[in-house]
């Protein structure tokens, strides 16, 4: 069995996830970190003007200062990679497959059944792609799981997903 994962059926683009490939994506998430945190709005731009107006304004006034070093944060973020749990956000993923019009449900193909969400709880969904350092194994329920958006199956998500079809 091939450890890719299918998003299909009523899209204007059909995509194939590699859940092998997440560590390396800038969205991975801590399970416990996202499902824990505080989740607020932000306005990516805004906040990027905030800081760089911030970092000019402490230029002008104290001068360039040159960066600590980064050997400590690497070695600091390899260890988080070795040990953390980690997934992934589904709604980007969705959204770039482009659901035609009057999709309403999502189905969900396991390795040995099928189940049924509304559109709408599918986008909530969070896709967990590592356990304890260790990418999910087939053998093992892997290559994905599911976490609902409302984290009520936090201590049983779906595993063995297979595919995504969009009716």
């Amino acid at each position: 069995m091939e450890p890719i994962v299918f998003i299909n059926g009523k899209v204007k683009y059909p995509i194939t996830l590699d859940p092998g490939v997440w560590i390396f994506d800038d969205r991975k998430i801590e399970i416990d970190t996202y499902f824990h945190a505080e989740r607020e709005e932000t306005n990516e731009l805004e906040e990027y003007t905030i800081a760089a107006s911030k970092h000019w304004q402490k230029e002008i006034q104290e001068g360039a200062t040159m960066p600590p070093t980064l050997k400590t944060e690497r070695k600091f973020e390899k260890q988080r990679l070795m040990e953390g749990t980690f997934g992934i956000p589904f709604e980007p993923f969705l959204k770039n497959a482009e659901p035609k019009n009057g999709v309403t449900e999502v189905i969900v193909t396991t390795a040995d059944k099928e189940l049924t969400f509304p559109l709408e709880a599918a986008l909530q969904f969070f896709l967990g792609f590592s356990k304890n350092g260790k990418p999910l194994k087939v053998a093992e329920g892997g290559p994905l799981e599911i976490y609902f958006g409302d984290a009520t199956n936090l201590d049983d998500p779906i595993k063995n997903v297979r595919s995504f079809t969009l009716r």
